[in-house]
């Protein structure tokens, strides 16, 4: 009978437990074109004759009961019977009712969406082209990271081989957010850090990428991930494993298996308590589908009638398929694994496909226990399990006895747990969120299996991670009072688009918490300076030249304070160049410069560079009393590391559905915001703080040019370093939550973290700039014409005073220069 009619057939019940005939609306045979008596609807039916009368003289009906006999008592027994089959009838009835919802239910969610699919985050692809620079160390993490394997047969893809600098990696195909792209074969040779020529499929190649990492999700609130594969996907071994193992009647049964239930009861009879269910793989999904992990016989008896239902509902083949993509297999920090092609790569760090039988005997023995079994945690125990299973295979005729022995004997082995796929970045997916919120509303990105694709450079994270660690390690060595106290945040970004390649909340990378790289506002100290200099190099009235008094400053303010700044080391400098001035990170000659430029421009300046917090135009403005992120410190460096143009953060590349549908597609914008030729210019004086200033140390290590300044806040509280080189910027802040003072400068705790980064991650000096100008500069900051003797400043092209009158012929200047250091020497 169809469940639709369940409750038409519970309303008859109910009238004939009432004792009352139920006289139906219509007759019920005309729907099967019948008459009530049998026969066809096109046959006529006679007329009835009436009954005849009675004749002559009956027995005497009794005079006492008005002509009627009294009903014969059913006594107790025939009492108790009737109300039997009424709870009998109500009990079916019930039952109907709950089969009918049940039904539904199950109809509904199987029917429907079965999974909220979280938001998979890719970083960037790695890119390679020849002169790109990269290491042989960076390129075997990067394929390790990426689930690719050594060749240990025949190359397939996924798979690569190295030959001394020589590398063949069998690329897999893969649907990036700008179009498919095929598996190749893809060969490169690397020569002093740089990949030197680049073939594809055996032809000379420009460019090619490959596919990029997983490094996490946007994850509803029970944390649910999976990797849903269709059931012709899955390797037929590991389907006979499943089966073998868990259900070896599935494809015989109606969703209950009489001899394991009876198998469990003996079980529990024998245990004293609940300790096996018994339960076939429709039970199995049933309970993870639609039911608690109460143990109980009522749920039990909700599984069971489930199962049935979904079996007369589905075909084995979905319910396999939705098993397959179901089951919970393991755990990574707040993430749960479910269905098999996660689990593959997260314990074996390779696609299903790509899974030996030994790999999917184990993955099949997690499901009796993936916390007990973990290959990870318990190796041993897992071992024994995934042997059981393999002796199962072999027995039922799943594997051969060849695939068997070759499988028992090899050792259980699980991928690195510190590959970048199982790495979490909360710090940068935070960012990558609120990117995405402007566009994607948040159940969007919670459930509906999206991919996104981000900027995150994973070898320039990692590198990251590894020197705050260290130095912050290094700072509270000795220091029994810092120990743990000390706190960091980083930003690095491309140069040349804005995007975020790393980014660094915590001195604990995984942690999930207060983001200070995004969150945290500090005064950025020196870090300012740069921008004061800009505005005055722009302002026509300075050069690099040009003499800045460095003498003690007292500056009245009405209604505040008296402003007497003082140097880093306390003391006064004299008169000095405006470029030593910015070398040395002078605070008194600043500050009066900064003063002379006027506080206005300053400010202009700044939100010429995209900072807009509020900006007191005080003195201190001059120093660095300005509090920033280092995300917002990161903005407003771009321009100067990026000729004048100002491009926003950028986290994301593009986003596509499940199925690889382009969604959105985030390209680099930029708008000059700066002149191109004083970013240059200013880029000297950022040069001379590396070459001979408070950033010096760097060139001990790195090669040059490199531009960047140091910075430290009032009391050593704050320490920063901003630098770039020709390809990133980098921004590095170490302080302390509760704003304690530190026996540090920028220069000693926050420059050797990007010091480390960079020297791990690999630097690009910084070219020559060929559009400026060399002239002489006498100590008043004047431009003097040929032959002059001062010193030698670059200016932009447009800068260079053409009235400047040459001093004397080139043979005079020889004899004149040497005159001068005669002098100097008397």
């Amino acid at each position: 009978m169809p469940f639709s009619g369940l409750w038409s057939v519970s309303r008859l019940l109910m009238a004939a437990a009432s004792g009352k005939p139920r006289k139906p609306k219509s007759d019920p045979d005309a729907a099967w074109g019948n008459n009530p008596d049998g026969r066809p609807a096109s046959t006529p039916r006679s007329t009835p004759k009436p009954p005849a009368k009675k004749t002559g003289t009956g027995r005497k009906r009794s005079s006492g009961g008005g002509g009627s006999k009294p009903p014969r008592s059913l006594g107790w027994f025939g009492s108790l019977l009737m109300w039997m089959i009424r709870l009998g009838i109500l009990g079916a009835v019930i039952l109907a009712a709950s089969l009918v919802y049940l039904d539904s239910q199950m109809r509904e969610q199987f029917e429907g969406r079965k999974w909220t699919l979280p938001a998979r985050v890719y970083a960037r692809p790695l890119q390679l082209y020849p002169g790109q620079l990269l290491s042989s160390e960076q390129l075997g993490a990067e394929l390790q990271w990426t689930d690719y394997h050594p060749v240990g047969g025949s190359p397939r893809p996924g798979t690569f081989e190295r030959v001394g600098d020589r590398w063949t990696i069998y690329r897999r195909d893969f649907v990036f957010w700008d179009g498919p792209e095929p598996a190749h074969r893809v060969e490169l040779t690397l020569n002093g850090g740089r990949v030197d020529r680049l073939w594809v499929d055996g032809a000379d190649q420009a460019l090619v990428r490959l596919e990029p990492q997983y490094i996490g999700g946007i994850f509803p609130a029970h944390n649910e991930d999976r990797e849903l594969v269709k059931l012709d996907q899955v390797p037929s071994e590991l389907l006979g494993a499943l089966v073998v193992t868990e259900d070896k009647d599935f494809f015989n049964h109606w969703g209950i298996s009489l001899r394991g239930i009876a198998r469990a009861m003996m079980a529990n009879v024998e245990a004293g308590s609940f300790v096996q269910g018994g339960s076939t793989l429709t039970q199995q999904l049933v309970k993870n589908f639609y039911l608690s992990e109460e143990r109980s016989l009522a749920r039990k008896g909700r599984e069971a009638m489930m199962a049935i239902l979904m079996e007369l509902h589905y075909s084995k083949g979905d319910i396999l398929q939705s098993y397959i993509n179901e089951v919970y297999l393991g755990q990574s920090g707040r993430r749960a694994i479910h269905g098999f092609a996660l689990a593959s790569r997260f314990y074996f760090g390779k696609p299903m496909s790509e899974l030996d039988v030994g790999e999917m005997a184990t993955l099949v023995g997690l499901v009796k226990g993936a916390s007990y079994y973990n290959p990870k945690k318990h190796p041993q125990r897992a071992q024994e399990r995934r042997d059981l299973v393999l002796t199962l295979m072999r027995d039922n005729g799943v594997i051969t006895e060849d695939q068997y022995q070759q499988a028992i004997k090899r050792p259980l082995t699980t991928s690195d747990s510190k590959r970048a796929g199982q790495r979490e970045y909360p710090a940068f997916l935070e960012l990558v969120k609120a990117q995405l919120k402007e566009d994607y509303k948040q159940e969007d990105l919670e459930n509906e299996g999206l991919n996104i694709f981000t900027t995150l450079d994973p070898w320039i994270q990692n590198s990251l991670e590894a020197a705050a660690t260290a130095q912050l390690a290094a700072l509270e060595k000795g220091r029994a009072n810092l120990t743990d106290q000390l706190e960091t945040a980083a930003v690095i970004t491309s140069i040349d688009g804005g995007e975020v390649r790393a980014l660094l909340g915590s001195r604990r990378p995984g942690y999930f918490g207060f983001n200070r790289a995004v969150n945290a506002r500090r005064p950025i100290g020196s870090l300012a300076k740069p921008v004061v200099y800009l505005a005055a190099l722009e302002s026509g009235r300075f050069n690099w030249g040009s003499p800045l008094d460095d003498s003690p400053l007292r500056v009245e303010m009405p209604g505040a304070p008296v402003w007497t700044p003082q140097n880093y080391d306390r003391k006064s400098h004299g008169v000095v160049p405006m470029v030593d001035a910015l070398a040395g990170s002078y605070n008194l000659s600043t500050a009066r410069m900064g003063l002379r430029v006027g506080l206005d421009n300053v400010v202009a300046e700044f939100r010429s560079l995209g900072v807009t917090e509020d900006i007191k135009p005080y003195p201190s403005l001059l120093l660095g009393s300005l509090e920033l992120s280092p995300l917002q410190v990161a903005a407003m460096y771009q321009p100067l590391a990026a000729q004048g143009f100002r491009m926003p953060m950028r986290t994301v590349e593009g986003v596509t559905t499940q199925q690889g549908q382009t969604l959105s597609s985030y390209a680099a914008s930029g708008e000059q915001v700066v002149d191109p030729m004083n970013v240059a210019w200013l880029r000297y004086g950022l040069e001379q703080v590396v070459e001979r200033g408070t950033a010096r140390k760097l060139l001990t290590r790195l090669p040059g040019p490199l531009a960047g300044k140091t910075g430290t806040s009032d009391d050593q509280r704050d320490a920063w370093f901003a630098g770039f080189d020709n390809r990133h910027l980098g921004v590095i802040w170490v302080g302390r939550d509760d704003n304690q003072t530190m026996p540090f400068a920028g220069a000693g705790a926050a420059l050797p973290i990007w010091m480390d980064t960079f020297a791990k991650a690999g630097v690009d000096p910084l070219p020559p700039q060929a559009q400026m100008v060399q002239v002489v500069v006498d100590a008043q900051g004047n431009q003097l014409g040929e032959g002059c003797i001062g010193t030698l400043y670059p200016f932009p092209p447009e800068r260079v005073d053409g009235n400047a009158q040459p001093c004397r012929t080139t043979q005079d200047t020889e004899s004149g220069l040497l005159e001068w250091l005669m002098r100097q020497v008397e």
